[in-house]
């Protein structure tokens, strides 16, 4: 899912960042003049994930450059070390930053942010001055970060300056393969009067035994096709990497372009897509599990559906038979699902996004207002009428890309739904695998609290994933800006152990 980027009325990221205040006279200028927008918001990247799951381990050790014995050397030392450390006691916090630098981030504000930047290794030290140092460290032997770091005359931190480096893997490199004898083959399937274009992964052998299957559903927005890409990201690719990862467990899927995206396109809705709401999208996953129970090589006893962001709101519908007649699911994994009701959530972001741009001081006291009563006012009109007010501020309507989250009928309709209540609804006892991760930059363990409340109601055999380090798109990412989802980072070690053993006890 897309959430508004209100601090700029770009697409920066809608991070939680630490901003240094601004030295008066010596800077480390690692930015672009273009990318200066950017890197305001990024500030301190390395502190920029969210806390709340799981710890960080300490940086590799092994022969690696060494920081100089400068002032700037002694805390950059300090500094990546605790960064393996944490939380970092605020007693050291006060001892290593100036007092200008805490008047904008306090101890915690700075704790709170400080998670998921584990397996750090020191890539390169450059050291030009006493009072600056510049180092290159990678997290997990795959993200890059470059930070300049200053000092005052006093030796404390005054200022850091990140500046994310493109990864060195490629994009095919890093994503799962297709395990050996199996196709990923094209096939078509009707529902609600749409041809809906799709992939079935399977045994290429015709003489294989019945394997389980997973359909795949993809996150919000009706550009998001098979794969879990959207223009200007055609390399997000979840759910291809789910799709072989599961060809590698034995299990079958069928993921698909859903009604708007890649080659299913809005079909007959192409003259008024304005008209489908959340009964195509419900119709779509009905088809698809009908569709994949009904394959030879597929037993019909042994489905599941695994639903990514808003997909998870869907899987859950399907899994619970609100969706429409549909065969039965074993087994359901819910993959940094959307957690509350879903215009509750494009309102936390869009005002958190809004008192972060208040604090970096890119938006006024009078700006945020206007525009938070833009956004609440947006909800409202959507809850009640299902469509948006027509003359919304350029800063609130990006809260509701119309190609980027689906039409303003599905967004209200399916608001409809708390997912805690749906969950609550599923058959007791089925197997549900819950992620959520202290890097996803929409929502965090705490908000999928809620969602894991309602499955404990259910007596669901809920295995409840906290993963650390990891965003939105399950790529090994620190850096909560929405750029990386499409760069070629590698998937989550951590899910796929996790979902290799889930698999084999439910499936």
């Amino acid at each position: 899912m897309r959430l508004a980027r209100l601090a700029t009325g770009d697409n920066t990221a809608q991070a939680t960042a630490i901003v240094a205040p601004k030295p008066a006279k010596t800077t480390v200028r690692l930015r672009s003049r273009t990318g200066w927008r950017r890197s305001a918001v990024l500030a301190a990247a390395v502190m920029i994930v969210l806390a709340g799951c799981g710890s960080s381990p300490r940086p590799s050790p092994g022969s690696a450059p060494v920081f100089p014995g400068t002032p700037a050397g002694a805390q950059a030392r300090w500094f990546f070390h605790a960064l393996g450390r944490l939380p970092i006691p605020a007693a050291a916090i006060r001892a290593h930053f100036a007092p200008a630098f805490l008047a904008k981030a306090s101890p915690a504000f700075i704790n709170a942010r400080l998670a998921g930047a584990g397996q750090l290794h020191l890539v390169s030290v450059t050291s030009t001055r006493p009072n600056v140092v510049v180092f290159v460290m990678s997290v997990r032997r795959a993200q890059r970060f470059r930070v300049g770091l200053l000092v005052d005359a006093h030796g404390r931190i005054t200022n850091l300056q990140p500046q994310e480096l493109a990864p060195t893997a490629s994009a095919a490199s890093v994503t799962p393969a297709l395990a050996p004898g199996w196709v990923a083959q094209p096939v078509t399937f009707q529902a609600g009067g749409v041809t809906i274009h799709g992939t079935y992964t399977h045994p290429g052998s015709a003489a294989a035994g019945p394997v389980p299957a997973a359909v795949l559903l993809g996150g919000s927005g009706s550009v998001t096709d098979r794969n879990d890409n959207a223009p200007g990201q055609p390399d997000r690719n979840l759910l291809l990497a789910l799709a072989n990862w599961l060809s590698a467990d034995g299990v079958a899927s069928l993921r698909y372009d859903k009604l708007g995206s890649g080659q299913t396109g809005w079909g007959r809705y192409a003259a008024h897509p304005e008209r489908a709401g959340v009964k195509p999208y419900e119709q779509e996953s009905v088809a698809a599990l009908r569709f994949l129970a009904g394959q030879r090589q597929v037993a019909p006893a042994r489905l599941a559906v695994f639903g990514h962001s808003l997909g998870g709101v869907y899987a859950l519908l399907l899994a619970a038979g609100l969706a429409g007649h549909a065969p039965k699911v074993r087994a359901v994994g819910l993959l940094e699902p959307v957690p509350i009701r879903f215009l509750d959530l494009v309102g936390q972001s869009s005002l958190a996004s809004l008192a972060l741009a208040l604090r970096n001081g890119q938006s006024s006291a009078a700006q945020a207002r206007s525009l938070g009563q833009a956004i609440t006012h947006a909800i409202t009109s959507l809850r009640h009428t299902g469509t948006l007010p027509g003359r919304l501020p350029a800063g609130a309507a990006g809260a509701f890309n119309r190609n980027g989250m689906g039409t303003p009928l599905e967004l209200s309709q399916i608001d409809q739904y708390d997912p805690a209540a749906v969950a609550a609804k599923l058959p007791a006892r089925i197997a549900v695998l819950l992620t959520c991760s202290n890097a996803d930059n929409y929502f965090g363990c705490a908000q999928v609290n809620h969602l894991a409340a309602g499955l404990r109601n259910a007596q669901a055999k809920l295995d409840f994933l906290h993963l650390d380090g990891v965003d939105h798109f399950l790529k090994e990412d620190i850096s909560k800006n929405p750029a990386a989802f499409n760069q070629p980072l590698p998937f989550s070690a951590q899910l796929r152990a996790a979902l290799k053993t889930f698999l084999a006890g439910n499936l």
